[in-house]
């Protein structure tokens, strides 16, 4: 009976200083990325990432496909992934919920027909060329959104463009639909399915750099202040020493990471915290109601 109390003692004991060390006990990481793309692009082209991640934790490595934004707000708030790759105002919403959710890197955007180079991108309103002279032809008009929790295609507009126009944005388009991903509104305003879009400057760049565009397809009507660039977040739950063996597989072998980068349109990878994306909290608090 002794012996088995001292072996109990001894287990907790073990247990109780590798936590302290920060020590992890899980065997495979879950990764998210919100779904600005396909998800078959998506997963395609994380897998640089994945190996890098594999290779430098010594673990699986498992993208998780995500339908929504909001899908993936939710799997890293309850711990069913350990990293994701979140819009800031998509990070926002999830500190909101678990202020333990903690950003720890971003990319460093290279320089664009839309989008200058740097940590910045902007939300751009977008017309046909031949179908607009200013903001106020959109007067009435149909408009796309990306996502409700996308940053640049809803969240921001939804917050600046009212002073642009006077009117809340709902108001100022005849109709508002909900696109799903920047390159679905995109496509939608190339089909003449709407007659504007919210969008990113940086998926814009890359219908650019695809050839789906060219620079008179469209004509810039609107743009928001700069936003700092999509996060990489850890989840509350994820360990230190895991945080740590994470950052260096990211930020300190980043030639591992050059066909990522690429598809990205990106030229590195720098670290971020809270601070950054703090000035979205003032624009994402509920409105007071009218009496």
């Amino acid at each position: 009976m002794r012996a088995v109390k001292f072996f109990t003692a001894f287990l907790l004991a073990l247990l109780v200083a590798n936590t302290a060390r920060g020590q992890c006990s899980q065997q495979s990481l879950r990764v998210a990325v919100i779904p600005k793309k396909s998800m078959d692009v998506l997963l395609r082209e994380h897998q640089p990432l994945v190996k890098q991640l594999s290779d430098a934790l010594g673990m699986p490595v498992e993208i998780v496909p995500s339908s929504s934004y909001e899908s993936v707000v939710d799997a890293i708030v309850s711990g069913g992934v350990d990293i994701a790759w979140l819009g800031p105002a998509s990070y926002i919403l999830a500190y909101q919920r678990d202020p333990r959710i903690e950003p720890f890197a971003s990319l460093t955007i290279s320089h664009g027909y839309f989008t200058p180079a740097g940590h910045h991108y902007q939300a751009l309103l977008l017309a046909r060329d031949n179908d607009t002279t200013d903001v106020q032809t959109l007067r009435g008009k149909r408009v796309a959104l990306s996502d409700p929790v996308s940053t640049s295609g809803s969240v921001v507009p939804n917050a600046e463009f009212p002073a642009q126009v006077g009117v809340p944005l709902l108001q100022f388009f005849g109709s508002v639909v909900y696109a799903g991903s920047h390159d679905k509104a995109l496509d939608a305003l190339l089909e003449g399915k709407v007659d504007a879009a919210f969008v990113s400057s940086v998926r814009a760049d890359a219908y650019l750099a695809s050839g789906l565009i060219d620079r008179d397809t469209f004509k810039v009507l609107w743009r928001s202040e700069p936003i700092y660039y999509d996060p990489f977040v850890f989840s509350g739950s994820l360990c230190a020493s895991l945080k740590k063996q994470i950052r260096a597989a990211m930020l300190n072998h980043q030639a591992q990471l050059s066909e990522f980068l690429a598809s990205q349109d990106a030229s590195g990878i720098v670290p971020v915290s809270h601070a950054e994306y703090a000035p979205l909290l003032r624009m994402m608090q509920p409105k007071p109601q009218s009496p």
